[in-house]
């Protein structure tokens, strides 16, 4: 593909906009969704670049036909050849319409009056035209470090401006960011993207209204000035009018909004929809829990086993060193001088540590680039990438989804094809708003996938590679969350969409099932505890029930007793005989018994437990409860009262 008007090819900008579904602006609905996705990464990217506490700001405006004409000053005109419109009805056909709709109704009124459960009739296919679009005005404005005056004009207008050149852990799957907005709002309203931004410590905020030359690849600047920044403020307000579809994408929206409420706590979003129907409003606010922010990801340089004969290339023309030794040394992690120098040896005798990189044939650099991928090499550390950490993901879990219970765990660097990546993962058990069984949310670079969700790792493990009973989890009863975050300077991301991370590298499979084993092993002693505190409280139960029983009958028994020995026909021993006079003179009575058959079940119980945790293996012993010692004899001639009264 070329990218230069003068080889003839299509530029960048016109490729994206007859391949738009590559970044995820397939449909209206999806265009509304990534436009928000790629407006609130760019924020966030941007506050965190320097260090700020994020602060979001995302309203969607609903924009009815009659306000889009006169945005774009065009007249409304009224409908005059009805039969001309796709969403035209004969008159018969409106007669049949009504007729079932009325039959429906009656069996509806008919049933509720019967008391019987009914079936909602699915309401009538809205009368729309294929050609009547709905359109909505996403604004964005955020907290961070803003952009300078002159460079807004290419940032936004110029698709593939920048020369990436190190390797980086970023949030964008295209590195396109607002420009495919400016894109898909050129291509379905004509209307100007809006820039307001400013720079810390900077006195003016820059004011940009400008839209893309998508043919030449460049800004089509329509006003650019620099305005009063009396508020200090900085950051960026990004405003752009596109067609969209609100009732269809309203869910994955609001999904994605929580679940990076989720995986950012201490960020804060303020979510908003506005309509001209007022009950269709929504706003949400998902307040910032934590201020612990992870730290800034490093860039950083290639590893030799990870670049391509392209890239090799690329480095080769754009590096600042002068020879081969230098290159290697310099461009490359984990290659040292000695290193080097045993590389250069091993690639020949037409190659030496002094000769000008610039002049490298393409045979040699073949050869570098097949030495690089047979020689050892230490792995790459995760010292660059910024996972989410445990504290953050725990916080941001218990914020969203309020279970009633949660374990984390935080991998250590892995790495795979010469890209170190982190898995974190969190398990949780019950909360709000959690439906039965597994409840998947994945993450790739601290953003969430929520399309093509069933051929990714992260659910085919979940699914297929945990043996959740095993846990004391209920796979298809209990409310789970399952959360794995993904990072790493490459996400392997599978379709064209990228979607979804693919079930095919067998190290990060690997590292997705040990991270939420790892959770389930946290969460089986805590199940654990709970399952025996329950039975403990079954066992209580159980005992108690019987005690006005056993006391009725035992308190007969000793007062039958009591009359035998006063009147002389049975003798009993001293101790005994002591009880006997005391139930006579009603010093025992049915209460006391009641009252040491429950401080006698309290002891069995606690014993009980503590022989169950010693069995299971359960670490916390049940909480001790102090007892009078209880001695109980019995005398071998006759069958006598358990001493349960002994002072």
């Amino acid at each position: 593909m070329g990218t230069s008007m003068e080889t003839g090819g299509e530029s960048p900008a016109e490729f994206f906009a007859e391949n738009k579904n590559i970044a995820g602006f397939d449909n209206p609905g999806k265009c509304l969704y990534t436009t928000v996705r790629e407006l609130v990464e760019n924020s966030l990217d941007s506050a965190e670049s320097i260090s700020e506490l994020p602060f979001v700001e995302l309203t969607i405006e609903e924009i009815g036909k009659s306000k889009f004409n006169s945005m774009i000053g065009l007249v409304d005109r009224e409908r005059i050849d009805e039969e001309l419109y796709d969403d035209y009805e004969t008159a018969k056909a409106r007669e049949k319409r009504l007729a079932k709709e009325a039959r429906a109704q009656e069996m509806q009124a008919k049933n509720a009056a019967l008391g019987k459960k009914f079936k909602e009739q699915p309401a009538a296919k809205g009368m729309k035209g294929r050609g009547e679009a709905s359109f909505y005005r996403v604004t964005c404005k955020d907290n961070g470090k803003g952009m300078p005056h002159d460079d807004i004009p290419n940032m936004f207008g110029r698709v593939l401006s920048g020369t990436k050149y190190g390797l980086k852990q970023t949030r964008g799957k295209f590195g396109l960011g607002a420009k495919m907005a400016l894109i898909w709002s050129k291509m379905s309203t004509g209307l100007p993207i809006e820039i307001s931004s400013s720079m810390k410590s900077q006195n003016y905020i820059s004011f940009c209204r400008l839209d893309i030359d998508i043919h030449r690849n460049i800004p089509h600047v329509h006003l650019h000035e620099k305005r009063i920044n009396d508020d200090r403020w900085h950051g960026a307000e990004i405003q752009v009018v596109i067609e969209g579809n609100w009732t269809t994408y309203r869910s994955k929206i609001l999904h994605y909004m929580r679940q990076m409420a989720v995986i950012t706590p201490y960020a804060q979003f303020l979510f908003k929809f506005i309509s001209d129907t007022s009950d269709k409003n929504v706003t949400i606010k998902f307040a910032r829990r934590t201020d612990v922010m992870p730290p800034v990801p490093l860039e950083t340089k290639h590893h030799p086993s990870s670049v391509d004969l392209l890239l090799i290339k690329r480095l080769i023309a754009e590096t600042s060193k002068q020879n081969l030794l230098q290159f290697l040394q310099h461009e490359f992690v984990n290659i040292g001088k000695a290193h080097a120098e045993r590389l250069i040896g091993e690639m020949g005798p037409e190659f030496s540590p002094k000769m000008p990189i610039k002049s490298l044939t393409d045979q040699q650099i073949v050869r570098i680039h097949q030495l690089f991928r047979q020689a050892k090499f230490d792995d790459p550390t995760g010292d660059c990438l910024s996972p989410a950490g445990e504290y953050n993901l725990r916080l941001g879990i218990i914020k969203e989804l309020h279970p009633d219970m949660v374990a984390t765990y935080s991998g250590s660097a892995q790495v795979f094809e010469g890209h170190p990546f982190v898995v974190e993962a969190g398990v949780s058990v019950g909360g709000k708003d959690v439906k039965q069984g597994l409840n998947i949310f994945r993450f790739a670079n601290r953003i969430p996938l929520l399309f093509e969700q069933g051929a990714d790792v992260v659910t085919r493990t979940a699914l297929k590679r945990i043996n959740w009973a095993s846990y004391k989890i209920n796979q298809m009863q209990d409310k789970i969350g399952v959360f794995v975050s993904i990072v790493s300077t490459k996400i392997p991301f599978k379709g064209t969409g990228k979607e979804y991370i693919g079930d095919d590298i067998t190290e990060i499979a690997t590292a997705v099932k040990y991270a939420i084993q790892q959770c389930c092993i946290q969460l089986k002693s805590k199940i654990m505890k709970k399952m025996q505190a329950r039975e403990q409280q079954e066992r209580k139960r159980n005992l108690s029930k019987y005690i006005p029983d056993a006391t009725g009958a035992v308190y007969d028994v000793l007062r039958e007793m009591a009359q035998l020995h006063a009147s002389k026909r049975k003798h009993y021993e001293e101790e005994d005989a002591d009880i006997l006079k005391k139930v006579s003179a009603r010093l025992i009575t049915k209460d006391t018994l009641t009252e040491k058959l429950a401080q006698h079940v309290e002891k069995v119980d606690y014993e009980m437990a503590l022989e169950y945790a010693t069995q299971s293996g359960v670490s916390e012993e049940p909480r001790e409860y102090i007892y009078k010692r209880l001695n109980l004899k019995t005398n071998s001639s006759t069958s006598t009262v358990p001493s349960l009264f002994s002072d």
